[in-house]
């Protein structure tokens, strides 16, 4: 299994600045935000799914389909119950909250789907140096680093525990999906140790390298905005302030609906 998160790849995306990739993913939040009518978010899904494809991050959102699923199934189903409207359809669906059960998940699959563009398409490095240059401290931006660099490492320590166990014995693969979860939840104590154990020699070595010294700091990774940066940054803003007028008009509201 590769742990790694960031694809090496020459597309479009990779090649945009750090800092436009991070701006269009914030607007990307706004307007998906925007709407309650799924009709309405179509536009911004056929983006998200271009992007997808021409980074290839729809590989990394492979390796997370079941937790997608899971998701996607209870958040139909919650937001359903938790909603209601005019028209109803069957026992306690409407049209109106069967169309906002739709959106939300819309909404939440999207969000994912844009942040696995973002650190598919970007290097831990640039991501936060790109942050750092919009104006975040080094130390917040020192921390997401830290969090993200975490992520391969756990997955990687998952990876080797459970065919340690594999190797002992444990069938990890026979039995139903809540079985299957009830054998991993034991794995789940030496990867915390393990990733704890790391972070402490880490906290460490940042203390006897005298991390946090200086105030003023320079970088390796220096960045320059092409022609390319500044137009697709032009269309992205101009697209969301079209949602906003769109969504300030009343457009993509669903009538009669009423949440709980």
């Amino acid at each position: 299994m590769d742990s790694e998160i960031y694809l090496d790849n020459n597309s479009f995306i990779h090649r945009l600045d750090p800092r436009v990739k991070i701006i269009i993913f914030l607007l990307t939040f706004v307007a998906i935000l925007l709407f309650e009518n799924p009709l309405w978010m179509l536009p911004i899904m056929v983006l998200i799914l271009i992007q997808l494809f021409v980074s290839g991050a729809v590989k990394n959102l492979r390796r997370i389909r079941y937790i997608l699923i899971v998701l996607t199934v209870s958040s139909l189903i919650l937001w359903n119950l938790f909603s209601t409207g005019e028209t109803q359809l069957f026992w306690r669906i409407s049209l109106e909250s069967m169309l906002f059960a739709i959106a939300r998940t819309m909404l939440m699959v999207l969000m994912i789907s844009t942040g696995m563009i973002l650190i598919s398409s970007t290097r831990n490095e640039e991501l936060i140096n790109g942050m750092i240059k919009l104006g975040m401290p080094y130390r917040v931006g020192f921390a997401i680093s830290t969090a993200l660099r975490l992520v391969p490492t756990i997955a990687s320590s998952t990876v080797t525990i459970s065919q340690a166990q594999r190797s002992r014995g444990l069938d990890l693969e026979s039995g139903s999906i809540f079985e299957r979860i009830k054998k991993f939840l034991p794995l789940l104590v030496p990867v915390f140790i393990s990733t704890i154990r790391s972070t402490n020699i880490f906290g460490m070595a940042l203390e006897s390298k005298g991390f946090g010294a200086r105030e003023d700091r320079t970088f390796y990774l220096e960045f320059t905005m092409g022609t390319a940066d500044y137009i697709v940054l032009t269309l992205s803003i101009l697209f969301v302030l079209a949602s906003i007028y769109f969504a300030i008009s009343g457009y993509g509201r669903i009538d009669g609906l009423i949440r709980f």
